[in-house]
């Protein structure tokens, strides 16, 4: 296959992130007929139709999507190359520099990343953090660092699906699923189910189901933190993991529920060529440091 240049590449990604010809040559500066030009000999030099095209603009096909991602993924090793390369010769502090992008999930963001990049900040100044909250559903986190639009991404580990595949990952910390409920209330086993829609069900999937006496959800909200609100005006109860139950105020009380309780691990998730750059492999290690 003939090699395609830098420039090919952007207007990959800004074709699929405009969903247009002319949207895309706007964004870069350049004519429709220059963005159309470069994708028809990209097509043809990687021997794939990449985008649908019509009335509406151009979506990409299943081809495209695979090529975008791995298009981002490489503009964005030319971004890196040059805080790598002056990394060479320089103290550890000034050695980490650029911007880092990373995507977690709501209750990492809010409760395990900011003191990370707290430390990391401090011992880096020249790094600059991107950080998208992203909602752990479908491809979640590990969906965004496939797709070029992070560098790691904090996520929940251990599903049945597992990572996939071409990223890295590993656990930063494991925590436990404790009931919560409203504060003082005789019989909390006997108060409906709230739940939410990021619940990591391939990690109680079996517990849930060995359990009598969890009723069906009545409810369920949008993220853990109106559960918990839900739970504090007694609407109900709710298990929740480790992460989430840092928002507990003093309306709810936690419980344990017993030997055998779900355990969920949550862990970094990151490309093989973003693995081994200065910035993300300092945030691992600031992040494991958070959560020992």
């Amino acid at each position: 296959m003939a090699e395609l240049a830098p420039q090919e590449l952007r207007i990959l990604v800004a074709v699929a992130e405009s969903g247009g010809f002319s949207a895309a040559g706007a964004a870069l500066g350049i004519g429709q007929s220059a963005v159309s030009h470069a994708v028809r000999g990209t097509e043809t030099k990687i021997g794939a139709v990449l985008f649908d095209r019509g009335r509406a603009g151009a979506t990409p096909t299943p081809a495209g999507e695979r090529a975008v991602a791995l298009a981002r993924r490489i503009l964005r090793l030319y971004e890196v190359m040059g805080a790598e390369a002056r990394s060479a010769g320089r103290s550890p502090a000034e050695a980490v520099e650029g911007v880092l992008r990373v995507a977690a999930f709501r209750s990492a963001a809010l409760h395990l990343l900011p003191a990370a990049l707290e430390r990391l900040t401090a011992r880096h100044p020249g790094l600059r953090p991107e950080v998208r909250v992203v909602r752990e559903l479908g491809a979640g986190t590990a969906g965004e660092v496939l797709a070029g639009r992070a560098d790691l991404g904090i996520a929940t580990l251990g599903g049945p699906a597992g990572l996939p595949a071409g990223l890295l990952g590993g656990v930063i910390t494991e925590e436990a699923y404790a009931l919560v409920h409203p504060v003082g209330h005789p019989d909390p086993r006997a108060l409906p189910l709230l739940d939410w829609d990021e619940n990591c069900g391939s990690y109680t999937r079996a517990w849930w189901q060995a359990q009598d006496w969890i009723p069906r959800a009545t409810v369920k909200a949008e993220d853990d933190g109106m559960v918990l609100t839900m739970v504090g005006r007694g609407l109900g109860m709710a298990i929740l993991p480790e992460l989430s139950l840092r928002e507990a105020g003093e309306t709810v009380e936690i419980a344990d529920l017993g030997p055998g309780r779900p355990v969920r691990q949550v862990g970094y998730v990151t490309t093989p060529e973003s693995a081994s750059t200065l910035a993300v492999r300092a945030l691992i290690r600031e992040l494991r440091s958070e959560a020992g």
